[in-house]
């Protein structure tokens, strides 16, 4: 079910032509900062994966790939959710130096996702990965990775306000750390999505760390795939969102699994049946290299620093016909 925000008195401050031309700028800008702070190199990427190699990313698990059988070889491919597993085996085929990582613009199909504001079933993102040592397995270099991303966030936004004076867009660099279970702590009887607004919009930039795994009270304050992320040395960079009056996430990352963190964690998510996957195989056996990594919003980031309403205002995708007349009347013009 459709779920639309229209803002008091919406009004694009670009164009549509401009915004298309700023869309462009953004990516240019974001990619050259997030490059060269985290040291990567552009790759291509696959829209699909054979269904058994299990590399497409499962998100939390009930999630339903676009599946589709290859005449010529008979196989069973699936459109990619994310390629948060794709790339690590990526940095092991190309023999990337440790230090140095890779991205790549991810384009996905999430049919089961919901249609709002923010949400799109298609979804389209700087999906990265990078390659560290055992050492580097810790939060000290988790929060180093954010405040980079941030940083490359802001100043791209600075950016577009010397191209586009108009654009009134006020970000902090001023990270704010919290675990998942410090957020439960300090509002017990809001649900996670109304801690994370209660805590960005005091905030504005915040990093929500260890997500996937179960709080003392029982419940997980979201999912997360027990075969990438290390649940204890993740999380999500979160920033509020002046027009909507919510906090949106930008990036899903985090220190990958190592071979034990996914033994407890295919155990814990109720998932050994993938012990016999190739990519999962590799991973216990230890021929995969460490890495950190994640994937950044691209839609998402031009809609913030672009102050757009809504995510079909700078992406093109299909939309219920509530959002569709909804949008018109509000004068908000969907791709």
């Amino acid at each position: 079910m459709s779920k639309l925000i229209i803002p008091n008195d919406y009004r694009s401050v670009l164009s549509l032509y401009e915004t298309q031309i700023a869309i462009c700028a953004i990516k240019n800008i974001f990619t050259d900062h997030l490059t060269r702070s985290l040291n990567l190199v552009r790759v291509s990427a696959p829209l699909f994966v054979e269904t058994q190699t299990g590399l497409n990313d499962d998100l939390n698990g009930v999630e339903r790939p676009v599946e589709f059988e290859i005449k010529e070889t008979s196989s069973s491919a699936q459109i990619v959710h994310s390629l948060a597993k794709w790339k690590r085996m990526a940095l092991h085929k190309y023999d990337v130096p440790i230090g140095s990582g890779l991205y790549t613009d991810m384009n996905a199909v999430r049919r089961d996702e919901e249609m709002d504001n923010i949400h799109s079933v298609y979804v389209d993102q700087w999906d990265w990965e990078k390659i560290i040592d055992k050492t580097s397995r810790n939060e000290n270099y988790l929060r180093k990775a954010v405040n980079a991303i941030v940083n490359a966030i802001c100043d791209t936004a600075d950016k577009i306000k010397e191209l586009y004076p108009v654009l009134d867009i006020n970000l902090s660099r001023d990270v704010k750390f919290i675990t998942t279970q410090q957020l439960e702590d300090i509002y017990p009887k809001l649900s996670p999505k109304e801690r994370e607004n209660a805590y960005t919009k005091e905030c504005k930039t915040v990093f929500i760390m260890q997500i996937g795994d179960c709080l003392r009270s029982g419940v997980k304050h979201d999912g997360r795939a027990p075969d990438y992320d290390d649940w204890k040395l993740n999380g999500d960079i979160i920033i509020w969102n002046d027009n909507l009056q919510q906090a949106i996430e930008i990036s899903s990352m985090g220190i990958r699994v190592d071979g034990e963190a996914l033994d407890l964690q295919l155990t814990k998510a109720n998932c050994n049946h993938r012990r016999e996957l190739l990519y999962h195989k590799m991973l216990l056996d230890g021929k995969l290299p460490l890495t950190i990594g994640g994937g950044i919003g691209q839609s998402r980031l031009c809609m913030l620093l672009l102050k757009k309403a809504h995510i079909g205002e700078v992406q093109v995708s299909v939309w219920d016909e509530e959002t569709i007349s909804g949008c018109k009347s509000a004068g908000i013009k969907l791709l």
